[in-house]
């Protein structure tokens, strides 16, 4: 969805208090009787990763975000590459082609120079290897104590080959649901980091463009009905949109769900739950239940992508809901948590 907030307390009345670490629940009904209200039109009511358009006869992908990850360098990446990544995904998730950037930096005074060259340079890298430019920007300095040494907003632009179309619209009864990979590892890595925790096993953010694996299915011929990144709120709280936004019950299985051996422990012992951590270089994706062995195995062929499994079903039944088939053979909902488990995590 366009809009994204922060938000774990609960409005109440007309007054809304805004903190670290929202997600799920409290961000949907800030959305719904907030920002969609108040700025409704066609492209921000198909409620999708990107704003999709119609320019001098293009369709044009329009995405924004905005990046506050604390440690702002973290195992497997750092918050330069966070940001072109994860607004490349967003593109993608459209079935955009991603091709332009804009870049605003907010520094807190007296942010070192030395690190800023290093955050730059990450972008500069990661666009490269995304085959985008950064093409505009702007850049603002806050009082000492006002900041927390970069912030970084980007937008961007791609553009939508004829004939895709893809939203959850087009989410249907008897589609398979996709995941690319492993789940949780972002969320943990940055976690490891910001409170001094050593595994046993080392865990690195799954932080990577995914661009090429969406390319993979269109062009190979699957007939994609929706795709998305699980970012803030992880794989749960992405179903649950999804099947909120269709209308339709979905059902995961979860021996299916890829998580890795040190995120599992790390969040048995955290006390977290990993399928509401958040990633940052994988899609769920939702395809036609005939097409699915077709679309694992492309996904699988592409880098980034080897680890990829169906992991669920959509069902005409619970409209709304999303159910967990756990390895004891029993059912449970997945529900949108009313906050976020980690906050200042992308």
């Amino acid at each position: 969805m366009e809009f994204e907030l922060n938000c774990p307390v609960p409005m109440r009345h007309d007054t809304i208090q805004l903190a670290h670490g929202g997600g799920g629940r409290i961000m949907r009904e800030l959305l719904e009787k907030v920002m969609l209200p108040a700025f409704s039109n066609e492209a921000l009511d198909a409620r999708h990763d990107s704003a999709l358009l119609e320019m001098g006869g293009s369709r044009v992908a329009f995405t924004t975000d905005t990046y506050v990850v604390n440690p702002r360098f973290f195992p497997g990446g750092n918050i330069g590459k966070l940001a072109v990544y994860g607004t490349v995904n967003d593109l993608a998730m459209g079935g955009a082609k991603p091709k332009f950037l804009s870049v605003g930096l907010i520094l807190e005074e007296g942010y070192a120079i030395e690190e800023l060259r290093r955050v730059v340079e990450a972008m500069r890298t990661a666009a490269a290897e995304c085959g985008v430019q950064i093409v505009t920007g702007d850049t603002k300095v806050v009082d000492k104590g006002k900041g927390d040494g970069v912030f970084i907003n980007t937008a961007g632009i791609g553009l939508v080959p004829e004939g895709v179309n893809i939203g959850p619209h087009r989410v249907q009864p008897g589609d398979a649901v996709l995941v690319s990979g492993d789940v949780g590892r972002h969320g943990i890595a940055v976690m490891s980091v910001r409170e001094g925790l050593a595994f046993e096993t080392p865990i690195e953010s799954d932080c990577a463009p995914v661009h090429r694996l969406a390319s993979a299915l269109l062009e190979g011929g699957v007939d994609v009905h929706c795709m998305r990144d699980p970012t803030r709120g992880g794989l749960a709280s992405v179903l649950n949109e999804i099947a909120t936004d269709a209308q339709v019950g979905v059902e995961a299985v979860e021996s299916a769900i890829p998580v890795e051996e040190g995120v599992a422990g790390a969040c048995e012992m955290l006390g977290l739950d990993p399928l509401y951590v958040a990633c940052e270089g994988r899609m769920v994706v939702f395809v036609p239940g005939e097409q699915a062995v077709k679309a694992v195995g492309l996904l699988r062929s592409v880098t980034g992508g080897e680890g990829a499994v169906r992991i669920g079903t959509v069902t005409a039944e619970d409209k709304g809901t999303v159910f967990l088939r756990t390895s004891l053979g029993t059912k449970r909902i997945l529900d949108l948590l009313s906050g976020e488990q980690l906050p200042r995590i992308c």
